[in-house]
């Protein structure tokens, strides 16, 4: 298995089912849930976070995806903000969460690989993380 894996199956941004999977359908659960009343949508949206949180660290550990390693952590911490403001224990306001969550995610995104690049060239890849096995 290559460490680069851009040019493979592994990365599930390479194909447009497993990217639609792990990131299109939590996004349109964000986007469904902004008219819904707020305990609802702080249910909705913690889930759709968390489901893209682990999507991202699963990427990461499958293919080096540098931009993973800092967004899915991201994505678990917003996740718990929208846990929070939907009960009421939280700083007010969706539209800060949503701007923030927007505004988190490119910059992780662009940042991370401006100084890094697109792919860890020795990150964990499934033959490291199982001992040789796949």
């Amino acid at each position: 298995m290559k460490n680069d894996c851009h040019h493979g199956p592994d990365d599930w941004v390479g194909t447009q089912r497993t990217f639609l999977l792990a990131w299109g359908v939590p996004v349109l659960m964000l986007v469904g849930a902004i008219g819904v009343e707020p305990s609802l949508r702080a249910l909705v949206w913690f889930l759709g976070l968390a489901w893209m949180g682990v999507a991202c660290v699963a990427n990461a550990v499958r293919c080096g995806r540098t931009h993973c390693y800092f967004t899915g952590p991201f994505f678990f911490v917003m996740a718990c903000f929208a846990l929070l403001d939907g009960l009421d224990l939280g700083p007010e306001g969706w539209s800060w969460l949503g701007l923030g969550l927007v505004m988190g995610t490119l910059g992780l995104r662009w940042l991370s690989e401006a100084l890094w690049g697109p792919y860890r060239k020795h990150g964990l890849t499934r033959r490291k993380f199982t001992g040789g096995r796949l």
